[in-house]
């Protein structure tokens, strides 16, 4: 029996590695002799460089870039054996990495994202491929976009300070100073939101509580994100605000559309793509995928129905599993799915979940083993 392992982290709890290890412990207690195929995968999101780093036999640079409080911070990209980069703004820019986790989007900035692709662009990669979840900023990629040498000044001509509430006073952008490094590099964007830069679905109104804006913030922060669409329009003739996925990781969709000529692409299919996945269910007699929470969302763009489409395709059935289940979650049967299982095994916190989240997949694995 063949079985392949791809699930998505649970995040908070369990790396995309640690949910495939502790599957394959309660896989082994009734099947032994099964070959298991450990394929940790991720949409774009934190995980992403282990993932592909992992998955394709590449390597991790270090480098101390400026964090989203503005902070020095140590910080990490891939860079695979093609001599493709793997970043994730998580990694620079994240909520996670907010200082004293005093959250507040009107001044983080995704400076040091921008300080990772000029240093992988320095060390000569051609394509980057950036996966933008779990951002703490709402500043549309200008701190970015700024470390790569592109100037926003305000009315007075003087250079604009780090963070979505500086973009109210965004008068000129100067793309001359622009690293021409970036001339003739692929940026492949790695998102799992189609949402607008500005408006009801857009960065501000949707993400922006989750990243600390209260519901003054979001109006004056989707407010200067529209002012600063318009000055993209205005000086590169490029109209980004009504984009899908300029909003994703607070703008910074846009910002790497405009300042980087990236290419927004869904996360959960470029990984699938770099790691081969086809090739990986040759043979497989199941495969089992997941992630922490699976809702309504989940049939979008997430890593279990991007896995399970695919394998559908082969004709190889698919088990998801999960820490817990959303509303709206059944809506992930449409994409191939044949069994939901949450790992939960008794009533308890989300506290006491996580921190027995080890076993609860191991056990899991055992169930899905001794079902099979």
């Amino acid at each position: 029996m063949k079985i392949v392992i791809a699930s998505d982290s649970f995040k908070g709890s369990l790396s995309s590695t640690e949910v495939a290890d502790s599957l394959e412990t309660g896989i082994r207690r009734i099947y032994p002799g099964a070959e298991i195929l450990k394929l940790p995968v991720a949409d774009g999101g934190e995980g992403t460089v282990d993932t592909l780093v992992t998955g394709l036999g590449g390597r991790l640079i270090t480098a101390e870039v400026v964090g989203p409080s503005g902070n020095l911070i140590t910080s990490s990209f891939g860079v695979l054996p093609g001599g493709e980069a793997i970043i994730e703004m998580a990694a620079a820019s994240g909520l996670t990495l907010v200082k004293d986790g005093k959250l507040d989007p009107m001044n983080t900035t995704t400076f040091g994202t921008g300080q990772l692709i000029l240093k992988a662009l320095r060390m000569g990669c051609r394509r980057i491929y950036i996966g933008i979840g779990g951002s703490a900023t709402n500043d549309g990629g200008v701190g970015m976009a700024q470390a790569l040498g592109v100037s926003f000044k305000d009315l007075s001509g003087n250079e604009i300070v780090f963070g979505g509430g500086a973009l109210k006073y965004l008068e000129t952008i100067d793309i001359s100073g622009r690293t021409e490094l970036l001339d003739g590099a692929e940026v492949i964007i790695m998102s799992d939101v189609t949402n607008p830069l500005c408006g009801v679905k857009g960065a501000s109104r949707v993400y922006g509580p989750q990243k600390g804006a209260d519901p003054e913030m979001v109006e004056m922060l989707d407010s200067n994100l529209l002012r600063y669409g318009e000055k993209i329009k205005e000086t590169l003739g490029l109209d980004i605000i009504d984009m899908p996925g300029s909003g994703a990781a607070g703008g910074l969709g846009a910002g790497l559309v405009a300042f980087c000529n990236g290419r927004l692409e869904r996360g959960i299919e470029m990984i699938l793509d770099l790691l081969q996945f086809e090739s990986k269910l040759e043979g497989a007699d199941l495969v089992i995928t997941g992630e922490g929470r699976i809702d309504s969302q989940s049939a979008y763009g997430k890593v279990p129905s991007g896995v399970a489409s695919r394998a559908m395709t082969q004709g190889v059935p698919v088990i998801a599993i999960a820490g817990g289940l959303g509303e709206g979650y059944e809506k992930l049967y449409e994409t191939g799915v044949k069994l939901i299982l949450p790992v939960i095994d008794r009533p308890m916190t989300l506290e006491e979940a996580m921190k027995d989240a080890r076993r609860l997949v191991a056990d899991t694995g055992e169930r899905i083993a001794r079902m099979i």
